[in-house]
């Protein structure tokens, strides 16, 4: 029996969107960055669940993406980009796995973060299939 190699999902998603022109000027990363108070422009990955189906050999990932700015607008345009530019991961390697698809879960919605109240906040959950090596 061989060992399953599950890739790292949130790096995987990280290093796609930090590679997008549509995200350009916007931070991505699965940790605040230093000094983050929530005004930023930040698109913060988080596998926050999800299930392996043996019998598919596919892990399915739930992915969140919370998408933060200084204004409710421009929160919302990033997060509109992020979850657009998530669904080309479809196709894509990382590795040896590779993103066999990609389903939203729960399209953008206003999601306030009473830890940081001045902050504007959207948050998108997408689950990818992803076949491990």
């Amino acid at each position: 029996m061989s060992v399953l190699n599950f890739p790292d999902v949130e790096r995987l998603v990280v290093d796609f969107l930090k590679t997008r022109t549509e995200l350009a000027g916007t931070t991505v990363d699965n940790r605040p960055p230093s000094g983050f108070d929530g005004t930023q422009q930040v698109v913060l990955v988080s596998r926050s669940g999800g299930t392996w189906i043996d019998d598919l050999y596919l892990d399915h990932p739930i992915v969140d993406l919370e998408v933060y700015a200084a204004d409710k607008t421009t929160a919302h345009t990033i997060s509109l980009a992020a979850r657009a530019c998530v669904h080309e991961l479809q196709g894509t390697g990382y590795g040896t796995a590779i993103v066999t698809d990609v389903a939203e879960a729960e399209g953008p919605r206003w999601y306030p973060d009473y830890n940081r109240p001045a902050s504007n906040r959207y948050l998108t959950r997408l689950q990818l299939s992803v076949r491990p090596a």
